[in-house]
């Protein structure tokens, strides 16, 4: 039966290990990962999980030592987070070349200099290019169902590539948060044996990542493409098989809500969707109908839902948690370039470095662009940072969208 409790973020990830039947886990420590690490090192201890714990001195040893155990054919586990992924970023790539199912929790940490340990996403945002599946949790719950989700997900023979799963630091991985713990018979039906395109092991000897044609690397390339496009179809059938055993479904690849009369819609990822919703709730209260579109897929990326939600929509506020400088945040942009018709469009910058964004904030937000939108019909601006309560206009977007008269003035 499964068991009503209350657990931290990073426990969440780690029992979701433990019933996924993990093998080996590497890893190195790293804040806000570490709880990850230690709750695993404990259920090892107690005997209550079997597997292996590799005690690595570097993040790129933990992803390389988990990237050899998947290897060799067993379900390997990491996690980390900021500066310890951007140690990893080689072998991320080794990873997904080599079609190798592994399964890696990000808890999502700002990168220095300066120092600071608390939530963004630009950790998360580095990795879309690199071939692996990527997965954002809004809670504690949705961070062990997913976990165990990305597992059936990338060994499935259509797929056959690493997966992350993305929580944000402190906000989710330290705070206790009730949820529903599957019971292992459970996650056995839904998670089958392990399954990859080949194993390293002695007495069969193979090769693999030498040099090869350029037109052969290309078509290696091209194929890990349309995998990842394929990915779509299965994340849809284990979401939907997954509901059917707990009751949660996790068949779309987004969360739209109270969307379908909004007039505007509230776009993200990530906890802070969560505080999005109780803005959508009070606006509406104000008058302003306000839908959230909350990602729960980064990779694949989900162009049909996100085109579908936007579609005769007046105004869609795209927040993000970090930002590609010198132009705008990532998800406006990936958000952007999926939405034909385009509706009003900003994209605001926020929560930077950890800075506290309440459900009061995203009103604001969303308040005063949509009086733009009413005074001056359609906007369309990339880049609009909201820091401490004020708006501060990002160039070169208030004057290449807006006449310069029109652009909005720091307040």
């Amino acid at each position: 039966m499964p068991v009503l409790t209350s657990m931290r973020g990073n426990e969440a990830v780690a029992y979701a290990a433990k019933l996924a039947r993990v093998e080996v886990v590497a890893a190195y420590p790293i804040t806000p990962q570490t709880i990850v690490v230690e709750k695993i090192d404990e259920l090892i201890a107690s005997g209550e999980m079997n597997a292996e714990m590799i005690h690595v001195e570097s993040e790129h040893s933990a992803l390389a030592a988990a990237y050899g155990a998947a290897a060799g054919g067993v379900r390997a586990f990491t996690a980390t987070s900021s500066h310890g992924l951007a140690y990893m970023y080689e072998m991320l790539w080794w990873t997904a070349a080599s079609r190798i199912p592994l399964v890696m929790a990000i808890i999502t940490r700002a990168l220095g200099p300066p120092w600071n340990i608390h939530v963004e996403h630009a950790d998360l945002m580095s990795t879309r290019d690199t071939g692996w599946l990527i997965a954002m949790a809004e809670n504690n719950q949705e961070a062990l169902d997913l976990t165990l989700m990305m597992f059936r997900v990338t060994e499935d023979p259509r797929v056959y590539l690493p997966g992350i799963i993305g929580l944000d630091g402190f906000i989710l991985s330290h705070t206790v948060e009730p949820l529903e713990l599957p019971d292992q018979e459970t996650v056995d039906e839904f998670l089958p044996p392990r399954r990859q395109p080949y194993v390293m092991e002695p007495g069969e000897p193979k090769a693999m990542g030498n040099l090869v044609p350029d037109e052969y690397f290309e078509e290696l390339r091209m194929d890990m493409h349309q995998s990842l496009a394929r990915a779509r179809q299965v994340i849809m059938e284990a979401g939907r098989e997954y509901g059917r055993l707990t009751g949660r479904s996790y068949e779309s690849l987004v969360e739209c809500y109270r969307c379908n009369d909004a007039d505007i819609v509230i776009a993200g990822m990530g906890s802070w969707m969560g505080d999005a919703k109780i803005t959508a709730d009070v606006l509406r209260e104000k008058g302003l109908r306000t839908g959230v579109l909350r990602l729960r897929w980064v990779r694949p990326f989900p162009w049909e839902e996100i085109r579908e939600a936007a579609m005769g929509k007046k105004l869609l506020v795209v927040l993000d948690r970090s930002v590609s400088f010198g132009h705008a945040g990532p998800l406006f942009l990936e958000i952007s370039s999926a939405v034909e018709a385009k509706p009003s469009m900003v994209g605001i910058l926020a929560g930077v470095g950890g800075v506290d964004i309440s459900y009061e904030d995203i009103a604001r937000m969303v308040e005063h662009i949509y009086e733009m939108v009413e005074e001056r019909g359609r906007v369309y601006i990339p880049a609009y940072w909201y820091h401490l309560g004020k708006f501060h206009p990002m160039p070169p977007y208030e004057s290449v969208f807006l006449a310069p008269e029109q652009a909005p003035k720091g307040e």
